[in-house]
Formats: structure tokens, C-alpha cells, sequence
């Protein structure tokens, strides 16, 4: 009789513990059956593919990609049907202080539909390509340190009204929304270049993109530069932290994942101080 089914009875005998076991709960070995406790058993000693970067090998499919992509176009098109939702999530350095989620909502929300569809074709293609390798909660650090680190280094850009401009009710940069995820992708872009370099590969074509987009950004009136760079130096020090912290010490080894956690969570430390810091001066 199974012994995890005692009312029904067996042919067969598990390969592995030598118990019967019933067709419930046979599973195919490489020689004959094993029971499903042997086989749970096996699965705690097999040692998990990882990435060159340790993150954990999947089917390939970029979830969290498909779901970053899936928000921000759902909050896109809420903002075509509630037109006061982009005031309320957008990213303005006099209201970031009181409302710091601002810092990476307004990485979810566009300000129309060509910036969108720039956006999220920029993320599906850095997306399928870097999810796989540094993991798929990795990715979603490195993406959304890159997006608060936009924001933060927006912050520091912004200048704050004098009394004079105040008198007259003008705030300038101080009140200047920003919304995208242009910050988060340039993060990526980021990403890119050093984990390429760290793998011995070319990224010329990386470079291209980058400076005709900054070039774009100083030329063409209402992008917001200064998230772009700040997107971009923090995807840059996010792949760093993974890239070269925490190696692994031989071929079989993964690198050490709690050293890269370590350093990200570093990372969102030291923008969360140079936000604070740059508000304390106002």
C-alpha cells in the first residue's frame, strides 16, 4: 500500500527510498519512478542555474519588464480619462519634500504619446536583454533606483524662487513638473555600458544612443535632462555594485547576491541623504 495513500495499492517501488508508491504519486526518474517525497528531497541538493551575475536563470521571458511596461500604460491611459492624475503623481521639487512617493510615481506616468512609445520600446529592448542576466528582482532594483535617482538629481538642479520672483508669484524650475521613464531607462542604458565593459564586450552603438539623446535634451525645449543624467550615473553605479562586488571566488561559485544587495540598498541610501540634504539648504 502507498504510504501516503494507505487505501490504495502498489505496484510499483520507489528507485530512490525502495516504498511503494501509487500512481499519484510517481514521478518519471532517470531510471523507473521516484515517489514525490524523494523527489523534493533530490530538489533541495540540486544546485540552482545561475547568470553570470547570479541572478537566477528563468524560462528567458522578461517578466518584470512585461509588468513595468504593463504599469505605465495603464497609468497612461488613466491619465487620458482623469486629467488631474498627472498633477498629483508628477515629480516637482517643491512638492517632493511632502510627498516623496512623487520620487518614482512620476516615473510611471507621459506626457504624451510619442514619449510613451519612446519609453517603453527603449525598455522592452534594454529589458530583454539585461532581466535575464542580472535577475529579475535586481533588474527591478536597478530600474527603480534609476528612476529615484532621475528625480533626486532633478532635485538638485532645480534652483529655488528668490523673494523677488516669489512676490510676484513666479516659482521657475522649483515648480517645474517631470514625468517619465525616460530617468529608469537611461538607468538601463547605464547598466548597459558597464556590465558590457565587464564582460569584455562592445557597447559602441550604446554610446551613440546616449549622446544623441543628450544632444536632443539640451536642444529640443521641455525634456528633462538632468533625470536623464541622474538615471543614468545610477543605473551606471547599480552595475558596478553587481558587476564587481561580491564576485564569485571559482567557476562553480555564484557571486555573492547579499554583497550586491548590500550596495544597492546603499545606493537608495545615499539618494534618499542627497534629497534631504538638498532640501535642508532651501
Amino acid at each position: 500500500m502507498c504510504p501516503r495513500h494507505p487505501d490504495r495499492e502498489s505496484y510499483v517501488r520507489c528507485q530512490r527510498c525502495g516504498r511503494p508508491t501509487c500512481p499519484e504519486c510517481q514521478r518519471p526518474a532517470a531510471v523507473g519512478i521516484q515517489c514525490v517525497d524523494c523527489v523534493r528531497e533530490g530538489a533541495k541538493t540540486v544546485r540552482q542555474a545561475r547568470t553570470v551575475f547570479g541572478g537566477s536563470a528563468t524560462d528567458g521571458r522578461p517578466v518584470v519588464t512585461m509588468t513595468l511596461i504593463g504599469i505605465c500604460v495603464a497609468v497612461f491611459l488613466l491619465q487620458q480619462v482623469m486629467p488631474g492624475l498627472t498633477g498629483r503623481i508628477a515629480f516637482a521639487a517643491n512638492v517632493g519634500q511632502s510627498e516623496p512617493w512623487r520620487f518614482i510615481t512620476s516615473g510611471f506616468a507621459h506626457g504624451g504619446l510619442l514619449h510613451i512609445a519612446f519609453n517603453m520600446y527603449a525598455l522592452w529592448i534594454m529589458g530583454q536583454y539585461l532581466e535575464p542576466m542580472l535577475g529579475r528582482a535586481r533588474f527591478a532594483a536597478v530600474y527603480l533606483l534609476s528612476a529615484l535617482g532621475g528625480s533626486v538629481v532633478y532635485l538638485m538642479f532645480a534652483s529655488y524662487p528668490s523673494p523677488a520672483e516669489l512676490a510676484v508669484g513666479q516659482c521657475g524650475s522649483w515648480c517645474q513638473g517631470a514625468v517619465g521613464a525616460s530617468g529608469a531607462v537611461f538607468g538601463l542604458f547605464g547598466a548597459f555600458l558597464v556590465l558590457q565593459r565587464r564582460l569584455g564586450r562592445s557597447a559602441a552603438g550604446m554610446y551613440v544612443i546616449i549622446v544623441l539623446n543628450a544632444v536632443i535634451g539640451f536642444v529640443v525645449p521641455n525634456i528633462a535632462w538632468q533625470a536623464h543624467l541622474g538615471g543614468l550615473l545610477t543605473g551606471a553605479v547599480c552595475a558596478l555594485v553587481v558587476g564587481y562586488l561580491g564576485r564569485a571566488r571559482g567557476p562553480l561559485e555564484p557571486p555573492d547576491r547579499r554583497i550586491h544587495w548590500a550596495g544597492l540598498a546603499g545606493v537608495g541610501v545615499l539618494l534618499v541623504v542627497l534629497a534631504v540634504g538638498r532640501y535642508a539648504l532651501v
